[in-house]
């Protein structure tokens, strides 16, 4: 009751207005100083308890925390060049990516997938664009897979390895489903840098389809390199799965001019040597989650010496 009077005497007094003002400040200032000492409590206790418990860092993010498989001392050192000689297939281009990207790193193979398109209007030279990809394989692999783009290894038992004492015919007579001759060597080699080195890659006098890789069977002769073949593969001619149409995708086999003679003889001077070409361009491509190179080529003929580089 006396509190009460006390307030009711309070505003029963002159200047009733600047009162109220008074005691709202007051009242302001008391607010002010509560909300400071609150904070300065909870801001005490949370100092305290990172003194007495720190809190850890967070974690990494996960791609930080795991490293690449490449990164796998199980994978071994070497470094693959899957090399493709390719012009306009591009439907047995999209099954052949991801298809061998996976094969290969479920068999823990380091590598890299080049498809050298050919861009120019010469006649397709398999031999010219495997030296091209040999040209352009990079400093980061050691060894070639020379690979056609229609044959798929069904056999996870092949051995797409780092070939120390040799060429490695993977697509052997025994094994391929068309091409069953003793010195058969096309399909899918592989062989290290140096040895492709060693016999100055393939001839460029191969324009049109097939005999390159006889000659090149000469070269391997001729450096004395050793072929070296698949043993123990129990799955004959179902080893690899051939993907080419050749009802729709006919192959140029004509024969022109001298060429029908020239096929037959081995070009001695020829190959990495006396390679033409230019790239057109270069691109990274991801078919199906499976990174691959394609890089578009320009070759360059002389025709006063292959003059069956063009049909007309």
């Amino acid at each position: 009751m006396a509190s009460c009077s006390a307030f009711s005497r309070f505003l029963s007094g002159k200047c009733t207005i600047y009162k109220l003002f008074g005691l709202c400040m007051v009242l302001v200032l008391i607010s002010l100083l509560w909300l400071q000492l609150s904070c300065s409590g909870d801001m005490s206790s949370v100092m305290h308890q990172d003194r007495r418990d720190p809190q850890p860092p967070p974690p990494p993010c996960p791609t930080e925390r795991q490293a690449s498989a490449a990164d796998d001392p199980s994978w071994g050192p070497h470094k693959l060049a899957l090399v493709v000689p390719f012009r306009e297939r591009f439907e047995e281009l999209l099954v052949f990516v991801p298809f061998m990207h996976k094969f290969l790193n479920k068999k823990k193979i380091r590598h890299k997938i080049l498809i050298i398109n050919q861009v120019d209007h010469y006649r397709f030279n398999r031999a010219s664009l495997i030296n091209v990809g040999y040209m352009e394989s990079g400093n980061d692999t050691d060894y070639l897979a020379m690979h056609d783009v229609d044959l798929l290894p069904l056999n996870e038992a092949l051995d797409y390895g780092f070939p120390r004492e040799g060429p490695f015919h993977v697509a052997s007579p025994e094994l391929h489903p068309l091409y069953h001759y003793k010195t058969y060597v096309g399909g899918i080699l592989l062989l290290t840098k140096r040895h492709y080195h060693m016999c100055n890659g393939m001839s460029n006098r191969f324009w049109g389809w097939g005999r390159e890789d006889d000659e090149f069977y000469r070269r391997l002769r001729k450096a004395e390199l050793q072929l070296f073949r698949p043993s123990g593969i129990t799955t004959g001619y179902k080893t690899f799965l051939h993907i080419h149409d050749s009802a729709w995708r006919k192959r140029d086999q004509k024969r022109v001019a001298a060429q029908k003679q020239e096929q037959f003889k081995v070009d001695p001077d020829g190959g990495l040597t006396n390679l033409q070409y230019q790239v057109d361009s270069r691109q990274e491509l991801t078919i199906s989650g499976a990174p691959c190179t394609i890089i578009n080529t320009k070759l360059e003929c002389d025709q006063s010496q292959t003059p069956w580089c063009l049909l007309s």
